[in-house]
């Protein structure tokens, strides 16, 4: 398998499952923000609810209270009264307004509803100003209260649609169904003990009286009276008293038109009384009810918030981790890669090159060569070949062994690169011979070169492994060709260049012989030959 495919799987084996991951981790994430901005919603929603119900069912009630107080027995004291009872009713106003939510996430008709509210809200400061002014002698404002009332229950039971929480949703509807049936018995209880107070000719409010019944039928469709809720159980255990179902009984006779006692009216009144305080309790209750349920959305959604930022936290750390894994994967499969091509050159170079001296081999000269030469057809006048080997390596082998033949040949390689011009081509030919080619030179200029390196050869002084010093001498052949076209053949340079060698060991060795030529050695070289000279072991 190749290494980039390698690479690919590898990147795929540690993507994939980070992708799997990923995508379920914002699946997650995205839940648990639904789940929050749900909670964050209801938590307002409980807010808003508990101060609407608690404005209905208190702090309206007790401005109501405080000023009829004032208007039938005005003085400092319930002057002071009044003006505390407004002041908490306007806190708590500001404090339902500023904790509705945005107009983004109200419905049109809640929208509408609180628009009504706040006209209903600016008749109740039109109506203190007149109460202070003293125009609501020998009257009373309670009718403009009692729409407020009902329009803060309007906005409460607007509300219900736009809740998630299944908890609170029946709390809201429990509210609502405690609300209204304690308004509509308010209604009730003030038009009945009225007419009772205005003698027999008086009128009969039917609508008015209908009405207290329509909103107290509707309370008790808000609750649900088969549940475990501790307040409806002892809102049902409270209504089924024998004084309740006896007052209930006395409403309905009121409604078809008889008119009770005074002793059976008085009983009446007492019962709707502590049935009207008894609601308000209960819709005291009901309301702070609610609240602690957005106190424990509060807690709940501050939780799914810690555990939002605790994954966001976690797929960042496992993306660094990925990313970590990912980079050193890759770096690791990079020097592979490297380590791959080093060895793939190296025995690329160890397939041309010869390993004892670090010249090309054959074969490296053969594919050098071919380039060398492809280029000094288009460029090059000349191309001479130089052929050497050492006199009488055998004797070397012989005497001092083979490491001192290795060790010999290693130095005169070294000593023929140096020697040698740095363009031109070196290689072991094979044994203790050695060519050489030489690019843009006349065979003048090669045995120039060659001489050059004879008597570098000659100088040296060659440690071998004994520690001795020896000195070896090398015999020369050169040949070279006009780079004309009319003859390309290498082969036959060699030859020629083996040619003019051979003629150099004829002469008497340790000498440079340039073509084919071959001059008749000199007498002292033909003794030189006959003693066996080439080298000199006396170093």
């Amino acid at each position: 398998m190749k290494f980039e495919t390698i690479k690919k799987v590898i990147l795929a084996a540690i993507m994939l499952p980070f992708v799997f991951m990923l995508i379920e981790g914002v699946v997650v994430i995205r839940t648990s923000l639904t789940q929050y901005r749900n909670l964050e919603k209801d938590r307002q929603f409980a807010d808003v609810l508990a101060r609407g119900g608690s404005i209905a069912a208190t702090e309206i009630l007790s401005e109501i209270g405080a000023t009829r107080h004032y208007l039938a027995h005005p003085s400092s004291k319930t002057a002071m009264d009044m003006q505390r009872s407004r002041a908490t009713l306007d806190d708590e106003r500001r404090a339902f307004y500023a904790s509705l939510p945005s107009r983004d996430v109200l419905d049109e008709e809640l929208v509408d509803e609180l628009s009504t509210l706040g006209l209903a809200y600016s008749r109740i400061i039109a109506a203190r100003s007149a109460v202070d002014q003293g125009r609501y002698a020998g009257s009373d404002p309670g009718s403009i209260y009692w729409y407020a009332a009902l329009k803060q229950l309007a906005v409460v039971d607007a509300l219900s649609p736009l809740i998630n929480d299944p908890v609170l949703l029946e709390k809201s509807n429990q509210l609502m169904g405690i609300m209204l049936t304690y308004y509509g018995e308010r209604l009730i209880t003030g038009i009945g003990t009225r007419y009772l107070d205005r003698g027999p000719s008086a009128r009969f409010p039917v609508e008015l009286f209908v009405q207290g019944k329509v909103m107290i039928g509707e309370g008790m469709d808000h609750m649900v009276f088969h549940s475990e809720k501790s307040i409806e159980r002892d809102i049902v255990g409270y209504l089924g008293r024998s004084s309740q179902v006896k007052a209930n009984a006395i409403t309905d006779a009121i409604l078809a038109g008889s008119r009770p006692t005074r002793a059976v009216r008085d009983v009446w009144a007492a019962a709707q009384n502590e049935r009207m305080s008894f609601l308000q309790q209960k819709m005291i209750e009901a309301a702070r009810d609610i609240h602690d349920t957005g106190e424990n959305f509060s807690t709940r959604s501050h939780l799914h918030l810690t555990r939002i930022v605790a994954l966001c936290a976690g797929l960042l750390i496992l993306a660094t981790l990925v990313m970590v894994l990912a980079a050193r994967g890759l770096r690791l499969i990079d020097r592979l890669t490297l380590d791959r091509e080093a060895l793939v050159a190296e025995l690329r170079n160890a397939a041309q090159t010869d390993l004892l001296t670090g010249l090309y081999n054959r074969r490296g000269f053969e594919v050098a060569a071919s380039a060398l030469l492809t280029q000094a057809e288009h460029g090059s006048r000349w191309i001479s070949v130089v052929l050497f080997d050492l006199d009488h390596f055998k004797r070397i082998n012989d005497i001092y062994g083979h490491d001192a033949g290795d060790a010999v040949l290693r130095h005169v390689a070294g000593v023929a690169r140096e020697n040698f011009r740095s363009f031109d081509l070196l290689v072991r030919h094979g044994g203790e011979e050695f060519l050489a080619l030489l690019p843009d030179s006349t065979p003048d200029d090669a045995a120039a070169v060659a001489e050059r390196v004879r008597l570098a050869i000659e100088m040296a002084e060659i440690p071998l492994p004994s520690g001795e010093l020896l000195k070896v001498t090398a015999s020369f052949g050169c040949a070279g060709r006009a780079n004309d076209g009319a003859s390309r053949n290498f082969e036959d340079l060699v030859k020629r260049a083996d040619l003019a060698l051979y003629a150099a060991k004829a002469s008497g060795r340790n000498c440079v012989v340039s073509g084919p030529v071959v001059p008749a050695p000199p007498q002292e070289e033909r003794r030189k030959a006959a003693s066996g000279g080439g080298f000199d072991a006396r170093l």
